[in-house]
Parts: C-alpha cells; structure tokens; sequence
C-alpha cells in the first residue's frame, strides 16, 4: 500500500527587543498537534539582525518539538505492543 500524505507546521515568531521567541505546532490530518517551543537572546555587544535571532529561535523549536514526537511515538508504539520503547536519537 503507498500513500502521500500531508502534515502541517506552524510558525509563530514573537521578537521583543533582543528576545525572539518561537512556537511551532505540528497537526496530523488524525488531528493529533504536538508543539515545540524555542528561544533566542541577542548578546547586547552583537550587531542586531533579527533574522538570526529568528533562525536560532525557530531551530530550536522544531529540535524541541521533534523530541517530543520522538516521546510521542514511544508511548504510541509501547500501546500497540504492551512493551517499553525506546528509540534511537
């Protein structure tokens, strides 16, 4: 059986002063959500380019919100077989 599907993720970016913070959220097409959440903090001694701060912010979201996918399908694969999971990172 092949199948395509598609998921979504979500951008939220929220900049103040030299603090950018991201929300990313991932919905399946089952309407499960996960989210990741992401921080950046500009040293005052450096030069102010907010889309740096946003690409760190952002990055560090979706690291976050893979783990907790990563989390999620643990507990949905030790459901299904009544054994601990634990997979690789």
């Amino acid at each position: 059986m092949s199948a395509t599907k598609q998921w979504s993720i979500t951008v939220d970016i929220d900049e103040q002063e030299d603090t950018t913070l991201a929300n990313v959220s991932l919905r399946t097409p089952t309407g499960h959500e996960v989210s990741g959440v992401g921080h950046a903090q500009r040293n005052p001694l450096d030069p102010s380019v907010p889309e740096i701060g946003d690409e760190l912010a952002v990055s560090r979201a979706l690291r976050n919100l893979a783990e907790r996918l990563l989390h999620t399908t643990e507990k949905d694969i030790a459901g299904a077989t009544g054994e601990p999971a634990h997979l690789h990172r």
